[in-house]
Parts: C-alpha cells; sequence; structure tokens
C-alpha cells in the first residue's frame, strides 16, 4: 500500500537571465553520452505526457496531467509554445518547454532529464540550449522557477549558467 499524501512546505525561487551574454557556458556532454536534442514541432500529446511522465514523475509534477488531451494538444499547437526533446543512446532522456509571453520574456516552464541521464554532464548544456532557443524566439529576458521537490541539482544548475533569483515565495504541497 502506498504511503498516504503528505502536506510539504514548499519554496519555490524564480529566476531571470536578462541578457544573452549573461549565459555561462559549460563543456558539451562527453561524446559517449550519444545524446540529441530536437524540436518536436508539432509535438503529440501522447509524446508530451510520455516526456513529462519520465522526468517529472519523481519531482512530483501533476499540473499537466490534469489537462484534458484537448487542451494539452491546444496548448502544444501554440505558436509561442516549442518542446524540445533529448534522447541518450536513441531513447527519450529529457526534454524542455518553452513559453513566449506576449510582454516579450521567454520563460522556461518545464526543463528536466530522466534519471539515466543524471550526473553524465548533460544538465548544463541542455540548459544553455534552452537559453539559445528562448532568445531565438525573441526574449527580452529569460525566466523559469524552480522548488524544492525538485532534484537537488536544479537550482545549482540555474545559478551556475548565470541565473539571478528575483523572488522566492512558499506554499503548501501534498505529496
Amino acid at each position: 500500500m502506498p504511503p498516504a499524501p503528505t502536506p510539504v512546505v514548499v519554496r519555490r525561487t524564480h529566476l531571470a537571465l536578462r541578457s544573452p551574454a549573461a549565459l555561462r557556458r559549460t563543456a558539451p556532454p562527453p561524446a559517449a553520452a550519444a545524446v540529441h536534442l530536437a524540436r518536436r514541432a508539432p509535438c503529440g500529446v501522447a509524446e508530451y505526457r510520455a516526456l513529462y511522465r519520465l522526468v517529472g514523475e519523481r519531482w512530483h509534477w501533476r499540473d499537466r496531467l490534469a489537462w484534458s488531451d484537448d487542451r494539452l494538444a491546444t496548448w502544444l499547437a501554440r505558436a509561442d509554445v516549442a518542446i524540445w526533446a533529448l534522447t541518450m543512446d536513441d531513447a527519450p532522456a529529457g526534454f524542455f518547454e518553452l513559453h513566449r509571453h506576449s510582454q516579450g520574456h521567454v520563460e522556461i516552464i518545464y526543463f528536466g532529464l530522466a534519471e539515466p541521464a543524471f550526473g553524465r554532464g548533460i544538465g548544463g548544456w541542455m540548459l544553455e540550449r534552452a537559453v539559445d532557443e528562448a532568445w531565438a524566439m525573441g526574449a527580452t529576458w529569460v525566466g523559469l522557477n524552480t522548488c524544492t521537490l525538485d532534484g537537488g541539482a536544479a537550482l545549482p544548475n540555474y545559478l551556475a549558467r548565470g541565473f539571478a533569483p528575483y523572488r522566492t515565495e512558499e506554499y503548501v504541497a501534498v505529496v
């Protein structure tokens, strides 16, 4: 029997990269990792849900699971939304989702790796690619957020790439 859901206090940190010059680059992943990143345009609902679960299940991502297929398909078809999928050794290994807001900034809404890609020097490189794609979408600045439910490498990766925190908040989540 699974454990009963437990309320936990979660701290969310909002971060921003205000210019392309602020991005601190890292080494590309080792050639042995056999990684490939490709835009999914269009990204189908089934593929999106599979990537979302693959990456987010362990971190309690649930928001998009509550969306109907029609709502999610409409979202994925928008011109201001971009989905990029990472493969490693020809298997799904991560993804990121970008959304260009009407105010001009681009938000990295979801970003993450699947467990087989952890600790292999891929996360920093993939974050750089997400930022580069955000600027290519016409960003005036690039934003994202992370929380204490996310993996321990998330916030250090964002800070190492040059993102600066601008707001924090706390909320209660049931996990």
